[in-house]
């Protein structure tokens, strides 16, 4: 049997206007408006989308869904079950509160290891910080080759395919399984779950891992990220017409420019 994990993180709807939000500039983080729907990450929600389409042509295949967050991400970890993921895991520790992208990989990376799998799949990025370092991190703590930006994955024997989108157009690589690919939005819309695979999705396990069931202590997963200010930019324009000659506004707007310190 084929065993392929994918990773998937919770966030606030990135549907969401702008006004359901505020920063926290004393606190240093963003706070969420009470009520804001928590949704699992598009590419994450693709990245499950690639695993259901393997297993459509490999159905001896077992798909595990994980996830790090508090007790509310199992709605994540649900709507993962009823697109058609057989398991999840929910990695739920108070240590693991405020992890930033190293901690994250680094409690993924264990669990993983400890389930033990073919191939994982994660999205290229989350829908909330972008960062787009946790896939590959995972994958270098587990000492995995790792392909990025994938928008079609294919296994073939032993071997995983993947066509991925560079900047100007795409190229195959292949890799031996074990391995790591982050899956990017050119892969295509995630099928919605259908009624049948969400009733089922009620009686699908989903185990609860602390970071002592990792071997993980509370050093191993201290955050490094180092946030200095976080605030939202004030915005301050102003519009200055210049008079005169072409060669005198040229001449006048060449001087602004110095002051400004702009050339």
């Amino acid at each position: 049997m084929m065993h392929i994990v994918v990773c998937a993180k919770q966030v606030p709807n990135p549907e969401a206007a702008f006004s359901m939000f505020r920063i926290d500039e004393q606190a240093k983080r963003m706070v969420p408006a009470p009520g804001l729907q928590l949704v699992m990450s598009p590419f994450d929600e693709q990245a499950l989308e690639a695993a259901l389409r393997i297993r459509e042509r490999h159905a001896d295949t077992k798909i595990t869904l994980m996830t790090l967050g508090p007790e509310s991400a199992r709605g994540a970890i649900r709507h993962g079950l009823a697109m058609g993921a057989d398991e999840g895991v929910l990695l739920r520790d108070s240590a693991f509160e405020d992890a930033d992208s190293y901690a994250t990989a680094r409690a993924l990376a264990a669990a993983i290891r400890k389930l033990g799998c073919d191939l994982v799949l994660t999205g290229r990025q989350a829908a909330d910080r972008d960062t787009g370092v946790v896939g590959a991190g995972v994958g270098e703590l587990l000492g995995l080759p790792v392909i990025a930006f994938a928008k079609d994955v294919q296994v073939e024997g032993a071997a995983v395919r993947v066509e991925r989108v560079l900047d100007d157009g795409t190229e195959i690589v292949e890799a031996a399984m074990p391995a790591l690919v982050t899956v990017s939005n050119e892969l295509g819309a995630p099928r919605a779950p259908s009624l049948r695979e969400t009733m089922r999705a009620a009686r699908k396990p989903i185990a609860v891992w602390k970071a002592g069931d990792l071997g993980l202590a509370e050093v191993d997963i201290a955050p490094r990220r180092i946030i200095e200010r976080l605030f939202v930019p004030v915005k301050d324009g102003r519009c200055e017409f210049i008079a005169g000659s072409p060669q005198a506004q040229a001449v006048a707007l060449a001087q602004r420019l110095r002051e400004a310190k702009l050339i």
